[in-house]
C-alpha cells in the first residue's frame, strides 16, 4: 500500500522540496498544506499514514496544531513527525513530553529525508 503523508509547513520552498523528494525517493504520496488551519482541514478529509509538522508557522504553529489533533479521537492516532529549526534543549524536552513519532532538524538533508522518516515510522522504502 501506497503510504500517505501530509507536509504541513508556511514555507513554500521547504514543502515542495520535501513533496519532491519523499514522492521521488519513497514513492510516497504527498499532500501539502501551507498553514496549520489548512492541514486541519486536510486532515479531516484525507486518510493519512503520517504527518510532517513544522513548529514555527504563523498564526497557528505547530504546538497548536499537535494539540487539536489529539482531540479529535480520528486524528489522535496518525504519526506525527516534527519538522523544525528549534533544537535547543528545552524544546527537546518539550517534543519528548508531547508524545510526537520523531523530529527532523532544519536544514535536513534532501537526500535523507525519506529514509529518515522510514526510520522514525519503522517503513521500508
Amino acid at each position: 500500500m501506497n503510504k500517505r503523508i501530509l507536509v504541513v509547513d508556511d514555507e513554500e520552498c521547504i514543502y515542495e522540496v520535501v513533496q519532491a523528494c519523499l514522492e521521488d525517493m519513497a514513492g510516497w504520496e504527498v499532500i501539502v498544506a501551507a498553514s496549520g488551519e489548512e492541514g486541519l482541514l486536510k486532515v479531516q478529509v484525507e486518510p493519512l499514514d503520517a504527518i510532517l509538522l513544522d513548529v514555527s508557522m504563523p498564526e497557528m504553529d505547530g504546538f497548536v496544531f499537535f494539540e487539536r489533533l489529539q482531540e479529535n479521537p480520528a486524528t489522535q492516532s496518525i504519526p506525527v513527525i516534527l519538522l523544525t529549526a528549534k533544537v535547543l534543549p528545552d524544546d527537546q524536552a518539550r517534543f519528548e513530553t508531547m508524545g510526537v513519532a520523531g523530529v527532523i532538524t532544519k536544514p535536513f538533508n534532501p537526500e535523507t529525508i525519506s529514509a529518515q522518516v522510514a526510520e522514525i515510522l519503522s517503513w521500508s522504502i
